[in-house]
């Protein structure tokens, strides 16, 4: 029942950030949306915050480990890496308000912290077993690395006024794994060219 009704609350919540934005979005709305008492919120979160971002980390493990259980039997350790990838990004570009409401909380000076919760913890658990079938030397470290070269893609698309192509974000974390453009879901048929300085004399 606990599990559950965790679950509902995350699940609302994520809703209704994709509508309304974290600022629009109360607890009480939360707890209308979940059909639960507002008290229970207390109960299971300390906080609007903590519960946004335990919120995205369970939509993104969640999301991952669907992604990779549509994969065929046997994919390779590159095809799963690439999917886990896509994956993430494509989230940024699906729950956009999701994804800057999470990045943002996390990046505040006065109140922003990394909350390695339960949920985050198994996603980091799922993308560590991915990097070390792909082969990374210390999945931990690469682990790092690989969290915050997607926070920074993310960041990439989403940034207000100065968003990136989606396109060259993938093909720079694809080039950092070896990976071949075709894996996944790529956004374009090809990758895109890279620019190069002009060559001097």
């Amino acid at each position: 029942m606990r599990q559950r009704s965790r679950r509902r609350i995350m699940r609302a919540t994520v809703e209704l950030v994709d509508q309304r934005g974290y600022a629009g979005t109360t607890l009480t709305d939360i707890a209308e949306r979940a059909g639960l008492a507002r008290g229970l919120l207390s109960y299971y979160f300390d906080g609007k915050r903590l519960l946004m971002q335990s919120a995205t980390h369970r939509m993104m493990h969640q999301s991952l480990a669907d992604a990779l259980a549509e994969l065929a039997p046997g994919s390779s350790p590159d095809a799963r890496l690439a999917g886990a990838i896509d994956t993430v990004l494509g989230l940024a570009m699906d729950h956009p308000r999701v994804m800057r409401s999470h990045l943002a909380l996390i990046l505040d000076p006065d109140t922003g912290a990394f909350i390695q919760d339960p949920e985050q913890q198994q996603l980091g658990a799922l993308l560590q077993g991915l990097l070390r079938d792909w082969g990374a030397p210390d999945p931990v470290a690469e682990h790092a690395v690989l969290r915050s070269a997607l926070m920074g893609g993310c960041i990439g698309v989403l940034l207000p006024g100065a968003e990136s192509p989606l396109a060259p974000i993938r093909a720079d974390l694809f080039r950092r794994y070896d990976l071949a453009w075709d894996l996944g879901r790529p956004p374009q048929p090809f990758p895109p060219e890279r620019e190069r300085p002009p060559a001097r004399d």
